[in-house]
């Protein structure tokens, strides 16, 4: 019997057993001693013993799984003779007859990382040899109690099938001074943190509750950061006449105030504590006691609470999607984050060489390009971070880096610890620099000057690189599909020169127009500067709502089309549109031209107008409910503005030329701006294109259920497989798990629209609000926003999260969290529209000044505020929306 049960000695035989025969403590001592740290001889009785003792009696009790009859019949459990016997020979190789040994449980998932099991099951200290056999039994009847039972069920742990633990057995350690020792702080999380907890005599004392332990805090140097020493009235001390070995011994006035570790032995039991987490790879909970100026290493454990608490040391990162939100909203599959990604890194390198930043500063700071984005829970964030340190490697930062912030649109000033983490500038750094200012400057104005020019020049290569492929993408294998992406790559995604330079100087001049408006003209509020810019109607956004209206006056002479646009299935509707050439021939126009232009147009999983066009013809049937179709009012607001300034500085013709200029550049350049965006619509649609004909392909092989499944696959991985580089080709199970991955995103909190994370951002993080203020209490009958086009409407406010299946009535007013281009069709319908995100330059402002619709946008909390159904009033002008009355009192 003694060669089956392999008795586990520390010295020898431990090779060949694993966690079901030494249990959670002797296999973490058997890993310790593995790596040389000082633990006490010890040798484990595995289960084996325990089924080796049973009588037949116990074998039934343990067979019915019954636990009332099983802890009947362990009453009399005792270890078999040869079990006996082995013990015996195991207690003489850790010491003889005068040792005394500990005795306690090594269960299967004791200490893990999961769970600790801690004091739910025996434990015995100074026992003599000839005890030792009915310690072991007792630890083993333990491991059946109802309290075992009880932890089991709280944890969701299973009770069946019962089974005696391993029992580990230890030369006892009389210690002088013991106690617990972290190897990372377990309530700050802070990983460089050692806690060392020490009280004088045997560590039950400290276990139990009943003693305070000076608590030492000790860094990865060796400095003790922070000491806190207590008052220790009794220690446990070591008592042969004692029930179990172990009497409370009460400590002089002197002994109590008395640190229970010199500075020196805090530092080696921190530094043990750290040599246990490295042998296991993760912070550790030790045990441990000394005895004649030894220490020894007892038990050690992972601490559990610190896998889901982030360390408040770590790398930080600050996220908000305030400025990205109108482009990529909601969850984002990975093909459209993984090419987000690539897209921004080569713009933000574009723009940093636009701004004549020297090659090896973009060489250095790779990383800082490569994640100006991030993916939190399925969402697209800014790193707002790497968008400082970017912004710091403008020629001029240093010299002034407040202004440029401002110019740039930064909301707050750099961090303080990013501040320290960038290189300090001496005089000749800001001499160096402000060189570099100039050299910048001078390179803008000749990018200015020859902009309209690179305009033209970037049209003609959008042409030519979007005109229509031959072999069409329907008629291309995967491999030509790759070979056309990497063209589009080169030809456009690298080479994005002239929208940037615009958008630069669009913002440049849209601030210059708004601060000399308020200078020069008392535009306190900023209207004149919006109203002065619009009237634009070479701008292409206005063109759907344009052709929407246009397309509902000749339904609304077509009864029958006009209601099966509002209400029909889209095959009825559609073969309704046929037997109307006139809408029919509008219609196809305009999907023609607009066919890409979808909501959530940038992300690549969006389904377009050509896939399908519901929302649209639902909407035209919503414009086209009324009797007749108004056209667009004639828009004054453009002349009025301008004859405001002029009478401002009719005394002053030099501010009236400069003001007019800024105000020319302007709105070529806002005009520019929208136009350029529709072409980045025209080439995304491209890549969807392109994208849904390679998931034909992958389908085609059987490497993917559906074609949309390329969604769930990242850029490089598509490329990869077609070019023998992936590192899986089982493209079937990566969807699969992305899939649920996603899907799971969905039922979690959706993240803060700005937050930090510590460390690893993926992990054990809160993504909740780093602003106090972030929302606006949901009370109160006003609101405050920007105003961004002049008039003041009342009407009923339709609430739209979801535009896909929006209807709107003529004359509500929009409310919504965000819009981007695709909700231009919806706008016809609106009186007024209400934001809650955005900005003076963003596409729902831009628009609506231009369509004359009054709006006030940037309103935090707003979806929270009002509900569908509230009668609102809104000033454009004034930004201010009031509540006139709720749903139910407008009812």
């Amino acid at each position: 019997m003694g060669h089956d049960m392999k008795f586990a000695l520390r010295e020898g035989g431990l090779a060949e057993l694993g966690l079901t025969e030494l249990g959670g403590k002797a296999l973490a001592l058997l890993r310790l001693g593995q790596f040389g740290l000082p633990v006490p001889p010890w040798f484990a009785v595995p289960p084996s013993a325990f089924t080796d003792s049973l009588t037949s009696d116990l074998s039934a009790a343990l067979a019915s799984q019954d636990l009332s009859r099983l802890n009947s019949a362990l009453a009399s459990l005792r270890p078999s003779e040869e079990v006996r016997a082995e013990i015996e020979a195991a207690l003489r190789t850790l010491g003889g007859d005068n040792s005394r040994f500990a005795v306690r449980s090594s269960a299967v998932e004791e200490d893990s990382t999961q769970h600790s099991f801690a004091g739910q099951l025996e434990t015995f200290l100074f026992v003599i040899p000839e005890s030792i056999p009915g310690k072991i039994a007792d630890v083993w009847r333990s491991g059946f109690s109802e309290r075992v039972m009880e932890y089991r069920r709280q944890h969701g742990l299973s009770l069946a099938p019962l089974t005696a633990p391993a029992v580990l057995v230890q030369k006892m350690v009389n210690a002088f001074v013991s106690g617990v020792a972290f190897s990372s702080d377990p309530v700050s999380g802070r990983r460089s943190l050692a806690i060392v907890s020490a009280v004088p005599g045997l560590g039950t004392a400290l276990v139990g509750g009943e003693a305070a332990a000076d608590v030492f805090k000790i860094d990865r140097s060796g400095t003790i950061v922070d000491r806190a020493i207590v008052r220790k009235n009794i220690c446990h001390r070591f008592d042969p006449n004692a029930v179990e070995g172990v009497s409370a011994v009460a400590l002089t006035d002197a002994e109590a105030f008395k640190p229970a570790l010199t500075d020196e032995q805090a530092r080696a039991v921190a530094e043990l504590a750290r040599r246990a987490a490295h042998a296991f790879g993760q912070p550790q909970d030790i045990e441990w006691a000394i005895e004649d100026d030894q220490l020894f290493l007892l038990q050690s454990r992972p601490i559990t609470t610190l896998r889901d608490l982030a360390d408040p040391e770590g790398a930080l990162n600050l996220w908000d999607n305030s400025n990205i939100t109108e482009s990529y909203n909601g969850i984002t599959t990975p093909l459209t984050f993984s090419f987000a990604r690539y897209v921004y890194e080569g713009v933000y390198r574009q723009f940093c060489r636009i701004l004549r930043v020297p090659e090896n500063k973009i060489a250095d700071n790779q990383g800082t390009f490569s994640c100006m984005l991030g993916l939190i829970r399925g969402r697209i964030y800014y790193n707002l971070l790497n968008w400082y340190r970017v912004l710091a490697l403008l020629p001029g930062f240093t010299v002034n880096r407040r202004f440029m912030e401002q110019m740039m649109g930064v909301r707050e000033s750099l961090p303080a610890e990013v501040v320290g983490q960038l290189k300090q500038a001496r005089t000749r750094d800001r001499v160096l620099d402000a060189l570099r200012s100039v050299h910048m400057v001078a390179g803008l104005a000749l990018s200015y000057i020859r902009l309209d020019r690179q305009i033209e020049d970037f049209y003609a290569r959008l042409n030519e690189a979007l005109a229509a492929p031959d072999p069409a993408f329907a008629d291309m294998r995967l491999d030509e599909l790759v070979t056309h992406y990497y063209k589009l790559e080169h030809q456009l995604l690298s080479r994005w020169d002239a929208p940037l330079v615009n958008d630069f100087f669009a913002m440049i001049f849209h601030g210059a127009l708004r601060k000399l408006t308020a200078r020069w003209c008392g535009d306190e509020n900023g209207m004149l500067a919006n109203d002065a810019i619009r009237g634009q109607g070479d701008m292409i956004s206005l063109e759907p709502a344009a052709r929407v209206r246009e397309m509902a006056a000749v339904a609304c002479a077509n009864p029958k089309l006009a209601a099966a646009l509002r209400d029909a299935p889209l095959a009825q509707i559609v073969s309704d549109i046929r037997q109307d050439p006139e809408f029919a021939k509008l219609y196809d126009a305009y999907i023609a031209k607009f066919g890409d232009r979808c909501l959530e147009e940038l992300k690549l999983e969006s389904e377009t107008l050509r896939d399908n066009p519901l929302v649209l013809l639902r909407n035209i049937g919503e414009v086209a409910r009324v009797s007749a179709v108004p056209a667009q009012p004639r828009d004054t607001a453009l002349a009025d503005a301008e004859q405001k300034m002029r009478a401002a500085l009719s005394g002053s013709p030099i501010r009236r030329r400069a003001l007019f200029w800024v105000l020319r550049q302007a709105r070529k350049r806002v005009r520019n701006r929208e136009n350029l965006r529709f072409e980045r619509t025209r080439l995304f649609g491209t890549i969807r294109r392109l994208f849904l004909e390679a998931g034909r392909r992958l389908q085609a092989m059987g490497k993917l259920d559906d074609a949309r499944d390329v969604f769930y696959l990242e850029l490089p991985e598509v490329l990869a497989f077609n070019n023998g580089t992936a590192t899986t080709a089982d493209l079937h199970s990566l969807v699969a798990l992305r899939k649920q991955e996603f899907a799971s995103y969905s039922k979690l909190p959706a993240p803060a629209d700005r937050f930090e994370t510590r460390g690893a951002v993926c992990h054990a993080q809160t993504y909740s609000s780093t602003e106090t203020n972030h929302k606006v209490a949901a009370e109160g009958e006003e609101r405050h926003g920007l105003g961004c086009c002049p008039g003041v409407v009342r009407g009923i406010a339709c609430v739209v999260r979801d535009p896909r299946n929006a209807r709107l009535p003529a004359g509500c007013i929009l409310v919504a969290d965000h819009t981007d281009p695709g909700w231009i069709m919806l706008f016809p319908s609106a009186s007024g529209l209400l934001v809650e995100r955005g900005s003076l330059l963003s596409h729902s402002a831009i628009v609506a000044r231009e369509l004359g619709i009054p709006a006030v946008i940037s309103l935090p909390g707003l979806l929270d505020w009002l509900r569908d159904g509230d009668e609102v009033e809104l000033d454009g002008a004034a930004g201010i929306v009031r509540r006139v009355a709720g749903k139910e009192s407008h009812a």
